[in-house]
């Protein structure tokens, strides 16, 4: 069944920047600062990210525009790998996203508590705080009322979907720009020099240091690979998928360079760098506006929430109506309601899956490690695929559909920069509680699965 285009230039990019832009860039600069052992090492990890995101858009707009089709992610897997390699890899991936969609809104919980519960530190916030079970409780219970409210939103059907999303975009990116606003207004007392540490690391050290703090980068820039998905979605995708990805990653680049230098002229490196550290936003703008206004910063936070977790659950019931179509999952994840032609089943089992990793983590920090890692296999082994679309789709070269300057250049940049994260997330083992171990058997289970699942459907055409 072909799916309606419905999607223009202007809504396609929004999606990336929503995508994207989640409640990473206002949690995560904490993670990095945490790792980092000077400003300097915290802008190199931001920059990095930042130019490895670029590379991997500019090769995912080659592989959406030879591969336009929805569910795009598992059909690239599909057409250049074995199948299992597809499904283990999607299932992770599905998984991977669930985690995300998860962690991002246990975040927009703890910020959005705090206009209900004062966010100072006085006796009564203390008193409150005290009580870790039941500001776990809360943000929990919100972030499920988050992901219930989209999945309403979601089955009445994709373009109110999308106009709803534009405006949580415009929200969100609004949002940011205040946030931006005190670099140019602070004054000397508020504002914190950007001093070097006095510390000098090992080069051994800087080097594991710049890969820790990667990963937190990497969750913050993450998600515009599902762009993708919506190959079949957007109109004259050759044209429209490609600009649409470069301009939203260009415009989130400058975003996050500048909010992290407003982060560390406002609040401080020092601060960052503090255990306690968390929701970093609301501190600036108790120093710049007063603590009444961490109130209200935390209520247009929520909204950046729910704009991610909007998307999340546009983009991930097409890769299971993609694998559907491949007779992989059970043709019920096919089902449309024909009124909205929205894949009801596929939504409703992502969203039971993404409440199920929310009782389940409880907090950010506990998945962010696991979740990166698992993005590490689907990022790496889907980059790899240009080099097989080349060959196998060389007659498309000359019809017009956007090919990359620098190849191969940039997908090797990318694929190379996301095995480094790996391989400092697996030597953190420690720290992250063996994610790395973790994911292996996660996606070792899944490809068992696939050949299970394959030898019944044998079975069950030998019996019929």
């Amino acid at each position: 069944m072909q799916v309606r285009n419905k999607l223009n230039l202007f809504d396609f990019t929004m999606i990336v920047v929503s995508l994207v832009i989640g409640m990473g860039i206002f949690r995560t600069p904490a993670n990095v600062a945490k790792a980092s052992p000077d400003t300097f090492l915290f802008f190199a990890a931001w920059i990095a990210g930042g130019l490895v995101a670029l590379c991997g858009a500019l090769t995912y707009a080659e592989i959406g525009s030879r591969l336009p089709v929805t569910g795009g992610y598992y059909k690239v897997f599909s057409y250049a790998y074995h199948p299992s390699v597809a499904f283990a890899i999607n299932c992770v991936i599905l998984v991977s996203n669930a985690a995300s969609l998860a962690a991002v809104a246990l975040v927009g919980g703890e910020y959005i508590t705090g206009i209900f519960i004062p966010l100072s530190r006085d006796l009564e916030w203390m008193k409150v705080a005290a009580n870790i079970e039941y500001l776990q409780s809360i943000h929990i219970a919100i972030a499920i009322l988050a992901t219930l409210i989209f999945y309403v939103v979601n089955l009445a059907g994709l373009k109110m979907s999308a106009k709803t999303q534009n405006v949580l975009t415009v929200i969100k990116i609004v949002l940011v720009l205040l946030l931006i606003a005190p670099v140019f207004f602070a004054d000397s007392s508020t504002a914190t020099q950007l001093l070097p540490s006095t510390v000098s690391p090992t080069f051994r050290e800087y080097i594991k240091a710049f890969g820790i703090g990667l990963v937190a980068v990497s969750f913050t820039y993450g998600g515009y690979q599902q762009t993708i998905n919506f190959g079949a979605e957007v109109n004259q995708p050759a044209k429209n998928v490609p600009r649409g990805i470069f301009y939203g990653i260009t415009i989130i680049i400058l975003l996050y360079l500048t909010i992290n230098y407003a982060y560390i002229k406002v609040i401080g490196f020092e601060t960052l760098h503090m255990p306690e550290t968390k929701n970093i936003a609301a501190i600036m703008a108790s120093k710049i506006f007063g603590i009444n206004a961490e109130r209200v910063l935390s209520g247009f936070l929520f909204l950046s929430v729910l704009a991610y977790v909007n998307v999340l659950l546009m983009s991930n019931p097409r890769v299971m109506f993609a694998m559907s179509e491949d007779h992989i999952l059970p043709p019920v994840f096919k089902k449309r309601n024909p009124k909205t032609d929205v894949l009801t089943v596929s939504l409703s089992v992502f969203a039971a899956i993404c409440i199920l990793i929310i009782f389940w983590a409880k907090e950010f920090d506990r998945i962010l490690s696991f979740t990166i890692f698992l993005d590490c296999f689907g990022m790496i082994l889907s980059a790899a695929t240009i080099f097989i679309l080349r060959k196998k789709t060389k007659q498309l070269d000359d019809t017009g559909i956007y090919k990359m300057k620098l190849f191969p250049l940039l997908p090797l940049i990318f694929i190379s920069a996301y095995v480094f994260v790996a391989i400092s997330i697996a030597l953190d083992y420690k720290s992250n509680q063996y994610a790395a171990l973790i994911g292996l058997a996660v996606m070792a289970v899944f490809t068992g699965l696939y050949f299970l699942l394959a030898q019944l459907k044998k079975n069950k055409i030998d019996l019929g």
